[in-house]
C-alpha cells in the first residue's frame, strides 16, 4: 500500500505554515516601517503653519520694502521738481540754460 506517510504531510504543512508566518512577518515589518516613514496629520499641520508664518513674514518684509522705495521715490520726485523750478527760474534770466533741457528759444 503507497500511501503517504503522515511525517511527509506533516513536514508540507509545516513547510507552508512557516512560509506564510515569515512572509506575514515581512509584510508587518514593512508596514511599521512605512507608518515610520509616513507624515502624521499633526506634523503636516505644523509644517504648513510653520511655511505659512515665514509667507507671512516675507510679505512683511516685502510691504516694508516697497514703502521704503516708495518714499525714497517720492523724495526723488519732490527734489527733481525743485530742480526744474529753479531751472526755470534761472532760464527766465538766461535762455541759455533752457536749451540745456531741449527746448527752443520762443
Amino acid at each position: 500500500m503507497l500511501r503517504s506517510s503522515p511525517t511527509v504531510a506533516e513536514s508540507n504543512n509545516n513547510e507552508v505554515i512557516g512560509f506564510i508566518a515569515s512572509t506575514v512577518e515581512t509584510m508587518r515589518n514593512d508596514m511599521a516601517s512605512m507608518r515610520d516613514v509616513m507624515v502624521t496629520k499633526d506634523s503636516f499641520d505644523a509644517a504648513v503653519t510653520a511655511v505659512s508664518g515665514e509667507i507671512e513674514q516675507v510679505q512683511l518684509r516685502l510691504d516694508s520694502m516697497e514703502h521704503s522705495v516708495a518714499s525714497r521715490f517720492e523724495n526723488v520726485e519732490g527734489q527733481i521738481s525743485r530742480l526744474r523750478s529753479a531751472v526755470y527760474l534761472l532760464g527766465k534770466d538766461d535762455p541759455d540754460v533752457l536749451r540745456l533741457l531741449g527746448h527752443k528759444n520762443s
